[in-house]
């Protein structure tokens, strides 16, 4: 998680790529879904998947705040905001922020002793990721976004020993990344499709080894399944997602959501991501009234216990 790695599928290596925090989800209305939301408007939080499902934002104003309790006590913090000025007319402008805090690590040095190295008590390991996007559309049924973002990673200070002199030196790399995507709204039964590249950059490097970002191409397509059901559109919401993703670092995946909203007050949600190690099922609840929403995400993680994660918004007209 903290450095670049090789990975493998059946045996095969297919990638070796570093800053993996950028791959992991904070937006609790996403993850409820198996972050099958590449066709779906989430307002403020699509920066993180599709910046093209920015596009349609329905208020002046939109902020996301997520918590994300993820694996191995790492904690990842999210926010969003949108601005659509001039009724859209001009396009919709936003930022994004990504923090990860691996907690406290120990610190060794190689040392010619019995052990081979010596205590140098603890750091803390940090991710960063700034970004300014923009999404338009361009017709009624047509929208297309990007993203533009600095990516930093501390992974602490190295203590190195040359004859009489110790140096120090910080491990750090940083890059500019980019993403964008397209959107695109059928008219018949509800049914959209998204189209997304995520983290392109050059390759950057520690020291000596060159690396590259975790890629990620992403197709989807969604329906509200009421134009299929005939339920009653006042009461009831019921979208289903189907996203394919093909990553740089592994096999691609499969990943089918469902939110089912009733009143526009109390959402429920899964999702399921086929071809994946631990995290495959995911349930999640929200709750939006008055222009405030809470949302709630559960995934078992296998050997890892579970990730659960929390995101809160709030929307001005």
């Amino acid at each position: 998680i903290l450095s670049n790695g090789i990975l493998y599928a059946q045996e095969i290596k297919l990638a070796q790529t570093g800053f993996q925090f950028l791959s992991v989800s904070s937006d609790a209305r996403a993850s409820g879904m198996a972050e099958a939301v590449n066709s779906r408007e989430i307002a403020s939080s699509s920066m993180f998947f599709n910046p093209a499902c920015m596009a349609t934002l329905p208020n002046m104003v939109e902020t996301s705040f997520s918590l994300n309790s993820f694996i191995a006590d790492i904690k990842y913090v999210a926010f969003s905001l949108a601005y659509r000025p001039s009724l859209g007319q001009y396009g919709v402008i936003g930022l994004s922020l990504q923090s990860v805090d691996y907690g406290d690590l120990d610190h060794t040095m190689i040392f010619p002793n019995t052990q081979g190295f010596v205590d140098m008590g603890t750091f803390n390991p940090s991710a960063l990721a700034i970004g300014i996007g923009y999404a338009k559309s361009l017709s009624d049924k047509f929208s297309v976004g990007g993203n533009v973002k600095y990516v930093y990673q501390y992974l602490g200070t190295s203590v190195i020993e040359e004859g009489v002199n110790t140096l120090k030196k910080k491990n750090i790399a940083d890059v500019i990344a980019f993403d964008f995507g397209t959107l695109f709204d059928t008219g018949f039964k509800g049914i959209k499709f998204g189209m997304s590249v995520r983290n392109f950059a050059r390759e950057i490097k520690y020291e000596n080894e060159n690396f590259q970002l975790p890629l990620l191409f992403t197709l989807g397509v969604s329906t509200d399944l009421n134009n299929l059901i005939e339920l009653d559109k006042e009461m009831h919401s019921l979208i289903a997602s189907v996203d394919l993703t093909h990553p740089r670092a592994h096999a691609e995946q499969l990943k089918i959501g469902f939110d089912y909203t009733l009143m526009n007050m109390l959402s429920l949600r899964t999702g399921y991501t086929l071809n994946n190690d631990e995290d495959g099922l995911t349930f999640g609840v929200g709750v939006s009234k008055f222009g405030i929403e809470f949302d709630y995400a559960y995934a078992p993680f296998g050997i890892f216990d579970n990730v659960q994660r929390i995101t809160g918004r709030i929307a001005i007209k």
